[in-house]
């Protein structure tokens, strides 16, 4: 097999029926000869391995690939190689079995990208590395960086209110809305349509504090322009109230709500 891409997956089979999808069969060694790993046993049965490779969406990759005697325990971060064997087939136990070690692909400084099967006395020179053997076949793996594998991100679309603000052609940036036109002052002898109150005193951008509110002001709320002095006329307007008159002012027996509570 020769792939530029990382191994996802790596699996025995029984032959190409039972390949899971998206899986590649090694069905010959580099030689032109079977890789099938039951013919030392004098088997009408097949066993091949077969290989994934990842899409750009994949998350985790091969970091690691290891044979391991039968009684060997397995290392700490690898896993055994899934089987897609007919139930049909009689498969022996194997002396010798494979396993990998599954990392994410942001963690992984390199991966696995290529599994090569010779014979047993093939020699083969960089970059591959010699795993191990089973059954007469001789395994190799060849690893690349996983920074060579990374999709490289697409660039992002700029839109027109950020394009506005860079500072490469030496221009001001224009705002994306025109600035407010102040309300023009009326005419002597006409009447304001706003009110003499302060609160509707227009800002330099002409809007007043209470623009939009669905609601007046009431009248009593309202100050009383005269042409006398302010503070001697509301002097004169003040008037002194006890305590009794205020609660008689403001008495209130809350006689609904109670009613509505006992209801």
């Amino acid at each position: 097999m020769e792939s530029s891409k990382p191994l996802t997956g790596l699996a025995w089979t029984s032959g190409q029926s039972m390949c899971p999808k998206d899986y590649n069969i090694l069905a010959a060694t580099s030689e032109g000869a079977s890789a099938n790993f039951l013919k030392g046993f004098h088997q009408k049965s097949a066993l091949y391995l077969c290989y994934s490779t990842t899409p750009e969406s994949t998350e985790q990759v091969i970091t690691e690939v290891m044979i391991l005697n039968e009684k060997s325990p397995l290392p700490v971060g690898f896993a055994f190689i899934g089987e897609y064997i007919d139930t049909k087939v009689a498969v022996p136990k194997k002396k010798k079995r494979l396993c990998v070690n599954l990392s994410p692909v942001h963690t992984s400084g390199s991966a696995v990208s290529e599994i090569k099967l010779t014979v047993k006395n093939k020699q083969l020179g960089p970059p591959y590395t010699r795993i191990g053997d089973m059954s007469g076949v001789a395994l190799w793996c060849k690893k690349v960086p996983v920074s060579a594998l990374a999709p490289t991100p697409k660039p992002r679309n700029i839109t027109s209110g950020v394009s506005g603000l860079s500072l490469q052609n030496g221009s001001p940036a224009r705002p994306s809305n025109p600035a407010p036109v102040p309300i023009a002052a009326p005419k002597p002898g006409e009447k304001s349509s706003q009110s003499d109150h302060p609160i509707y005193e227009a800002n330099v951008y002409g809007v007043s504090a209470i623009d939009g509110i669905p609601f007046t002001i009431h009248p009593m709320f309202e100050s009383k322009k005269t042409d006398l002095d302010v503070s001697s006329s509301n002097s004169r307007e003040l008037q002194i109230k006890t305590l009794a008159d205020i609660e008689n002012e403001y008495n209130y027996g809350f006689v609904v709500e109670r009613t509505a509570c006992a209801r």
